[in-house]
């Protein structure tokens, strides 16, 4: 199935190739920039810390859904072992297989192709089954600290969670930000609760998964609009789905990695943030968020916290 043409207008919108440069990695994270992150240091006031992961285990959000993508699994290798004869120091050692984007994570720029391209007009077949991610691996990230905004479409609706099927738009972004009272400024990084993620925390999986609410096909134009440096939520499949249009199938995942080189993630805990940000009044504050560097690889692991 061909992409419907009201994708490609979309995709000449937003496109940032060349903009940063023909070898350019790190996307829109080139828009945090030193200014940005000292503005952002300025958004800590209590010092409150909420971690916005979710934990890693055996019985986590994978359910078979999305093949290959394992939850973990953790092996003890080494249990009170003492190295250097009896009642010397000992050590207990683990081991754990799992899909780097198994739990909380950021998708990175080569997690998706389409017409044979990846962000910033590399071939696809950079990626291959050896090497893994031979441009735009995750490693590029290197530091993801910046200005956090947590744009609360569920809170601004006046529910718990979105209904499934709910596509997030401008309309919904922009509702948000009056709630808050926050503008999203260049170089944020943006969260964006639907508050899909209680279904997972209630023991739900197969409802967290599908369906579920998501952003819309447009909502990456105002990301765009609003140099935006990244964009993470609650939910599994980011944007919504089932789809919007039936001829349109992931168009958010290429919009955003392949045409914007804008990194994405999921499966954030955005409950407690939400508590907070209603306590204090103010939903912008620091946020670190740098993934595992694993060389080559298309998306990893990330134990986010926001600082307010």
């Amino acid at each position: 199935m061909t992409l419907a043409p009201e994708f490609h207008e979309m995709a000449e919108r937003v496109n940032n190739w060349g903009r940063w440069g023909v070898a350019d990695e790190r996307g829109t994270l080139n828009l945090i920039t030193d200014a940005v992150v000292r503005d952002a240091a300025a958004e800590v006031r209590t010092g409150r810390r909420i971690p916005l992961a979710v934990p890693l285990r055996q019985e986590g959000i994978q359910t078979g859904a999305i093949p290959g993508r394992v939850n973990p699994l953790h092996t003890m290798v080494a249990v009170n072992r003492e190295l250097f004869g009896p009642d010397t120091v000992a050590t207990s050692d683990d081991v754990v297989t799992m899909g780097l984007q198994a739990g909380t994570h950021w998708d990175g720029l080569a997690h998706v192709s389409y017409g044979g391209r990846i962000y910033n007009g590399r071939p696809a077949d950079s990626i291959t089954v050896h090497d893994g991610a031979t441009c735009h691996g995750i490693e590029k990230m290197r530091h993801v600290v910046s200005r956090g905004v947590l744009l609360d479409v569920a809170r601004a609706h006046g529910v718990e969670r979105l209904a499934p099927g709910h596509a997030v738009g401008p309309e919904d972004l922009a509702a948000a930000e009056e709630l808050g009272r926050v503008t999203v400024r260049p170089g944020d990084i943006v969260l964006v609760r639907t508050g899909q993620i209680r279904l997972y925390l209630a023991g739900d999986r197969q409802a967290y998964t599908y369906p579920s609410p998501g952003l819309s096909f447009h909502a990456p134009e105002w990301f765009h609009t609003r140099n935006v440096a990244a964009v993470a939520n609650d939910t599994l499949t980011f944007e919504v789905f089932p789809p919007e249009r039936e001829d349109l199938w992931l168009p958010v995942h290429a919009l955003t990695l392949v045409e914007m080189g804008m990194p994405q993630g999921q499966n954030w805990n955005l409950e407690e943030l939400s508590t907070a940000c209603a306590e204090e009044g103010r939903y912008a504050f620091l946020l670190s968020a740098t993934p595992e560097p694993f060389t080559g690889a298309t998306g990893a692991p990330v134990a986010p916290v926001a600082i307010l």
